[in-house]
């Protein structure tokens, strides 16, 4: 019994810090869309935007509301978008999209991860050549013909559909990504997305066989993990 609650404590704790950091991230990039324009989503088709994908996100009503009040408050803070692309082990590649108030904090940290790792950052566009910017909307349906006849009456540009054991992933432009969101929405009221974000996906996989691989890689992740200026992390690994 007490290896079982320190089980489910330890995946607890997880969870947790996996939300957390959701909601940290989705707090900054609601600030920004909040400060670029006019701090109400009925005003700001960003902000709207950006709260219909938190929300498909479960982000809590509280951390939205937070997020436009900070920028309402007049705060000062401004956040730079920073890009870096990474190489693992045996194939392994990374991108890691940031969102910084300072980028010279961010980089040391960033070497600081790939040197602990013993993994190598590389330069812009050393890795995202093998990758396509899409937005991925995954969810419970099977009815593939009925969800491309309403994504293409909607003007939905999809680029591909696919159905595994009743979850159906939707892979559109980014350009599309909220019609696509909307559309959806209006055909499966009450839908709820287990993936609903503009992703890098690689064009091929790997798999790391070798133990010492595995370690290096994990770590690599985890550290990266720990930063708060990441926002997003993709890469061409296969987990177990």
């Amino acid at each position: 019994m007490g290896r079982a609650h320190e089980v489910r404590a330890a995946s607890m704790a997880k969870t947790a810090a996996m939300k957390s950091k959701l909601y940290s991230r989705y707090g900054k990039e609601l600030y920004i869309a909040a400060k670029s324009g006019v701090p109400d989503p009925d005003m700001n088709l960003s902000l709207k935007r950006k709260i219909a994908e938190a929300k498909a996100n479960q982000v809590p009503a509280d951390v939205i509301k937070r997020a436009i009040e900070k920028a309402k408050g007049g705060s000062n803070e401004n956040y730079d978008s920073l890009r870096y692309e990474g190489i693992g082990p045996s194939g392994a590649t990374i991108i890691i999209d940031c969102l910084t108030d300072n980028s010279n904090r961010t980089v040391a940290e960033m070497n600081s991860c790939f040197n602990k790792s013993h993994c190598k950052l590389g330069v812009k566009g050393s890795v995202s050549f093998g990758y396509d910017n899409l937005a991925v909307l995954s969810l419970n349906y099977d009815d593939e013909d009925k969800m491309l006849e309403t994504l293409i009456e909607k003007e939905v540009e999809v680029s591909d559909i696919e159905v595994e054991d009743g979850i159906m992933t939707v892979y559109t432009e980014p350009s599309d990504f909220h019609k696509a969101q909307e559309a959806i929405e209006e055909l499966i009221p009450g839908v709820e997305f287990s993936v609903c974000a503009i992703k890098m996906i690689p064009h091929e996989y790997v798999t790391l066989t070798k133990e010492e691989d595995k370690e290096m890689w994990n770590r690599l992740l985890r550290l990266l993990d720990e930063v708060d200026d990441v926002q997003e992390v993709f890469h061409n690994v296969i987990l177990d």
